[in-house]
């Protein structure tokens, strides 16, 4: 006998509204500096709103149709990449836009979601049962064909931070697919390699790496390496976001209190640097407290795909965990100092919409995974 589902998640739901809480408060202490807090917030609650109805009209589309649209959604991914190389609008030296006159649309954003489906497809047909060293090399080429096309595009408009994202959710899915163990080790000790090779070049044939990377990126780079050398440069946001975050210590400075932010020390302090104005607001508890929420919403994500009557749910619903997984890392990290600065939105929380509505679609296949997932009770003597 099956046994009917609730047509919405709730704990999924709490989590996300519990993500809102913190996006408010730390959007209006870290617009403090513009002099228009309450603005920023009610955009950014408008966004949410945005955000959860389209996460619910997703969620109500069975994803196993994907199956067919798949490939051509794909497809349309890489043509509107196409059109932003070509016609794109150019904002502070990066062309990642299309105007349509009353909106402009980023399509890196979409491509993201494109390319979890993609290759989620792609992988369920490969089956559950692990395939040998020799199958897995066309496999391999396939993925990497399929992951590299958009990365082309998105890397010379130029935006390094979404080209990452793209690389994240195809690893994760690389990672938990039926590819040959052997393989898989064989593809972590080339791109080991590939780094290592990074850092030779850079510490002894610096005119070679110089040339891999745009200047604004090496300055980013540089400034991450020596943050004390480049402080009053590229190196000027990570320090003083460091010394907001320290000055944060146990419990935090009070909301709207951080000398950093509310100085205007911090530029961007309600998008890309939102983790500093927690931090430095609430401190060592305010943070872990954010970080225990993203973990509720991973593990609830990974009980959804464990009970998945479907491979395609499992892999649309760990691919979902990869796009936002190492957004949260690569924000935290930059903000830190653990890792360069390349712009990317702490998901969930930063003030914006492109992302948010991103995230909210990838949460929304996730929902619609949940739904469909069918179980089955038995009576006694059956």
């Amino acid at each position: 006998m099956q046994k009917k589902n609730s047509p919405l998640d709730y704990q999924l739901l709490f989590i996300i509204l519990v993500l809102l809480i913190f996006s408010c408060f730390a959007v209006y202490s870290g617009s403090g500096q513009y002099g228009e807090s309450g603005y920023y917030v009610l955009r950014q609650i408008i966004w949410y709103c945005i955000g959860i109805a389209i996460m619910f009209g997703v969620a109500a589309f069975d994803y196993e149709l994907l199956e067919k649209l798949a490939k051509p959604l794909y497809w349309i991914g890489v043509f509107s990449l196409l059109l932003v190389h070509l016609f794109g609008v150019e904002k502070n030296g990066s062309q990642r836009w299309i105007s349509l006159g009353f909106i402009e649309l980023q399509p890196s954003e979409f491509m993201k979601i494109f390319l979890l489906v993609y290759l989620a497809v792609y992988l369920k047909k490969i089956g559950e049962d692990r395939i040998s060293f020799k199958k897995s090399i066309p496999v391999v080429i396939r993925i990497g064909i399929i992951t590299i096309i958009p990365i082309l595009f998105i890397y010379t408009q130029p935006d390094l931070g979404s080209s990452l994202i793209i690389i994240s959710i195809a690893l994760t899915l690389f990672f938990i697919s039926s590819i040959s163990f052997k393989m898989i080790m064989l593809s972590v000790t080339v791109m080991t390699s590939a780094i290592g090779f990074l850092m030779y070049l850079y510490t002894y044939k610096n005119d070679l790496f110089t040339q891999i990377f745009k200047p604004h990126q090496l300055g980013r780079i540089y400034a991450w390496i020596s943050p004390d050398k480049y402080s009053s440069g590229y190196g000027y946001q990570l320090k003083q976001s460091m010394l907001g975050i320290g000055s944060g210590q146990l419990t935090g400075t009070g909301f709207n209190q951080g000398v950093q932010v509310n100085m205007g020390k911090i530029p961007e302090a309600h998008t890309d640097f939102i983790f500093a104005v927690i931090g430095e607001d609430f401190g060592f508890v305010g943070a872990s407290l954010l970080l225990f929420t993203y973990f509720l919403l991973f593990y609830r994500i990974l009980k959804i795909a464990h009970k998945s009557n479907t491979l395609l749910g499992v892999y649309i619903c760990v691919g979902a965990i990869g796009l936002i997984a190492f957004q949260v890392f690569q924000n935290i990290a930059m903000t830190i100092g653990l890792m360069p600065i390349t712009g990317l939105a702490l998901p969930l929380i930063s003030y914006g919409g492109s992302a948010l509505i991103t995230n909210m679609i990838a949460l929304g296949l996730v929902c619609s995974v949940r739904m469909r997932s069918k179980k089955y009770i038995f009576s006694d003597g059956v």
